[in-house]
This record gives structure tokens, sequence and C-alpha cells, in this order.
């Protein structure tokens, strides 16, 4: 894959530099947030609404080095009942719209899943997938570098690195507030 200039010298410290969207642990008025961290995933539950709803998911925080600018997002969200779990990348809005977000997932072989855009917002452009049972067990299975691919708006390849270090631990804890375990 070739990158163009103008994301080279971004991608690199990009990829030195996985951070993770933290919250605190707390509450807020009307809002009740937890959260742990895995390695490199974090587990994050929120309460709020009326009457209380509690939403869950995991998720990767990819930030340019030096600054407080998120890169990209990607999260797997709890799973509804009966359904399969969901991953959703958000990527800044310069993407192009017509081919899809791929992750890919080391391994032999390895392994990609792709994501289709579904909106942009001012925040970013949103992808998301459902995840097969095959393609979860190998999420679960490595601790490895993959990585998150897409075209930008000008049709040249973006790379951006995803690792998988703590998904088991932090999508077992999804698990297991999904089911109240």
């Amino acid at each position: 894959m070739r990158t163009n200039r103008l994301y080279s010298s971004l991608l690199p410290a990009v990829g030195v530099s996985v951070v993770l969207l933290a919250g605190t642990c707390g509450i807020a008025s009307a809002q009740q947030t937890t959260s742990a961290t895995y390695s490199d995933w974090v587990f994050q539950c929120v309460n709020n609404g009326t009457p209380p709803k509690k939403t869950c998911d995991i998720a990767q925080v990819t930030q340019v080095r030096g600054k407080n600018i998120t890169f990209s997002r990607v999260a797997i969200e709890s799973a509804i009942k009966g359904k399969p779990e969901k991953l959703i990348i958000q990527l800044p809005v310069n993407v192009s719209l017509h081919d899809p977000v791929e992750v890919q997932i080391p391994g032999t072989p390895p392994s990609t899943l792709a994501a289709p855009f579904d909106h942009c917002v001012p925040a970013g452009c949103f992808a998301s997938a459902q995840i097969r049972d095959d393609i979860l067990k190998k999420f679960n299975a490595t601790e490895g570098m993959g990585k998150v691919t897409f075209k930008d708006a000008a049709d040249r390849d973006i790379a951006v690195p995803m690792s998988f270090k703590g998904f088991h631990q932090a999508f077992d804890a999804l698990s297991k507030a999904s089911t109240g375990k």
C-alpha cells in the first residue's frame, strides 16, 4: 500500500501513539459512567436517561502525536440479545465513501472485516459492520497489531495501526456487562 506525502508524517505519529479514550469513574448529574482499561482497549458503560438505560462499549482511539486530536476510534458496542456484536469505526471527514473501511486482523492466514460507511457528521464519518463469530474469535485470539485501512477523499490509501492487546479481556468485560453477570 502506498501512502501519500500528506499523510506520511501523520501516520507514523499515529502508529506509535495509540492513545486510549479513558472515561473517569464517577457520577455526573443524571449520568453514571464506569470504565476500565485493558492494555490498549477501554471498557465503558454509561447509565443515563429516564428511566436509566445502560449502554456499554469497548474502544480504542488513535490521536495525532503531540496533539489532543482524535484521528480514529474503533469501538464494539454491547450486543443486543440475539444479534451479533457491532463494530463502529469513526474516521475524519476527509474520506472516500465509495470504498468500505477494512480492519485487517493479523494471523495465519490474515483476515479482513469490511465495514461500509453509514453517515458523516461534522465530528467524523462512521462505518459499521456486524462481527461474525469467526472474526470475533480471531479478534480474541490475537495480541498483535492489525490495521484499519480506508481511502481518503483524493482516493489515496490510508492505514492506521490497531492493537489487539487487551482486546480479549475488554471483550469479556463487555460480555459480562451485556448479560448482567
